[in-house]
């Protein structure tokens, strides 16, 4: 069931989302700062592990910081749950959490809430919802097929241990699992960073590393950082001092300081090896 929404009521129904989400928020807006009293709705919730957050954003290939203000970027990524996107063609703008949500004009940015005349249509997105019809259904869909196609730039993910013979588990801390943002925000007192770039840090331990020779994404091995063809290319000599192209474990480009013997830039080594136990 659908509820259009002037700019009054969109203010205070995106609002309510966010006091209302306890397993899921979604964010998805080209541009977003987070207004003062989202912020003091999230905050009281900034350690509940249960809560998951998705941040979708986009535009601004040249220079993606633009699109994500530092300060909300630096408040977010306290929350023990989030992921952070992005996605180049993204103008549509979408606020849930999983009960309700609001498709709407207005990005989630201070100054589009204070300024701008916007309308939205508030949908509610309750599996099983006898009042859901199509149009609820469809529009949740379509969001959650564009968040999984999107890039992920950030992450953390809550860690659990058992308790009570196993039958219950009890969260004990939050890992990071992936950052490609900060050292972005960092690099753009120096130089504009492309989003089309390889990723300047990071992997996960399922979707691992790159050949540094190619820079083909492969799996993370310390014993050979290479993909197949550039394998076989230097079984040829052999020479595990020849110097090579790229970081295994960032992608970027390593100036030769990287080797077989050393694949990894001195300063990802820390990071590499508590991420990869090697």
């Amino acid at each position: 069931m659908a509820k259009f929404l002037d700019t009054f009521n969109l203010n205070s129904a995106i609002e309510k989302i966010f006091d209302d989400a306890f397993e899921e928020l979604i964010i998805v807006s080209p541009y977003i700062k987070l207004h003062h009293r989202f912020v003091d709705s999230l905050r009281g919730r900034i350690t509940e592990d249960k809560l998951k957050i998705i941040i979708l954003f986009g535009k601004n290939e040249e220079d993606i910081t633009k699109s994500l203000d530092l300060v909300t970027f630096n408040f977010l990524k306290k929350f023990p749950n989030i992921e952070i996107r992005y996605e180049s063609k993204l103008h549509a703008k979408y606020y849930a959490n999983g009960d309700t949500a609001v498709i709407t004009s207005m990005n989630l940015y201070d100054y589009s809430q204070n300024n701008n005349i916007e309308a939205g249509v508030l949908i509610k997105t309750k599996l099983f919802n006898p009042l859901s019809d199509d149009v609820d259904r469809d529009s949740q869909d379509y969001f959650y097929k564009i968040i999984n196609r999107s890039r992920i730039l950030f992450k953390n993910e809550p860690e659990y241990e058992k308790i009570n013979l196993g039958l219950s588990r009890r969260f004990t801390k939050s890992n990071n699992e992936i950052d490609l943002l900060t050292e972005m925000y960092l690099s753009t007192s120096k130089n504009v960073v492309k989003i089309n770039k390889p990723a300047p840090s990071f992997t996960t331990k399922k979707n691992n590393a790159y050949c540094i020779r190619t820079r083909t994404p492969i799996s993370f091995d310390i014993e050979k950082p290479y993909c197949d063809a550039a394998f076989e290319s230097w079984l040829k000599y052999k020479n595990e001092d020849f110097k090579e192209k790229y970081c295994h474990f960032s992608g970027e480009e390593s100036n030769g300081e990287t080797t077989k013997a050393k694949p990894i830039l001195k300063k990802h080594w820390k990071e590499a090896k508590s991420i990869f136990n090697f």
